[in-house]
């Protein structure tokens, strides 16, 4: 019950927010990005080996996100959607633990998204990216047994990445 009304608070807290009005091609989370994966407060044997990230936009004004995460034992988790930026729900490909997702973008180098698994709410993700265009910052946050969970993670945008 705990998360359903989490999940209802970041909805109405985003449902008030303006809609960006420049194009999400003009957005800098647009390119490849690399997770700084020292960079998540966990253990080492806990951290994937690697976690790749690509935002695009498409040419109807879409927004395009494909993940891959490999993890320590070198298997590869993926996923992918494309989503309209007004919050509309949309649906996600692959075997990562998300089908239905949610995405706002407030502000052009912003980008909050809110995940769910099987119709169980999982976190809500902010994307943003530094004012010299180098550097991603992801908060996700999520519930642990109840309590409320902030994790941040670095992103560094790949070589030859616009």
């Amino acid at each position: 019950m705990n998360v359903m009304l989490a999940a209802l608070l970041s909805a109405a807290a985003f449902a008030g927010t303006p809609a960006h009005a420049a194009s999400p091609a003009d957005s800098p989370l647009v390119g490849h990005w690399v997770l700084e994966v020292d960079s998540l407060p966990m253990p080492p044997e806990a951290r994937p080996k690697s976690v790749n990230i690509a935002f695009a936009a498409t040419p109807d004004g879409q927004w395009n996100e494909r993940v891959e995460i490999v993890d320590q034992g070198g298997n590869a988790l993926h996923s992918e959607s494309t989503l309209s930026l007004d919050g509309t729900p949309g649906r996600a490909s692959g075997t990562y633990w998300v089908d239905v997702l949610a995405a706002k973008m407030p502000a052009p180098n912003v980008l909050v998204m809110q995940f769910v698994y099987e119709g169980i709410p999982r976190s809500t993700r902010v994307y943003s990216v530094s004012g010299d265009g180098k550097v991603m910052t992801e908060t996700e946050a999520y519930f642990k047994d109840g309590t409320p969970v902030l994790r941040t993670a670095y992103f560094r945008r790949a070589p030859g990445s616009p």
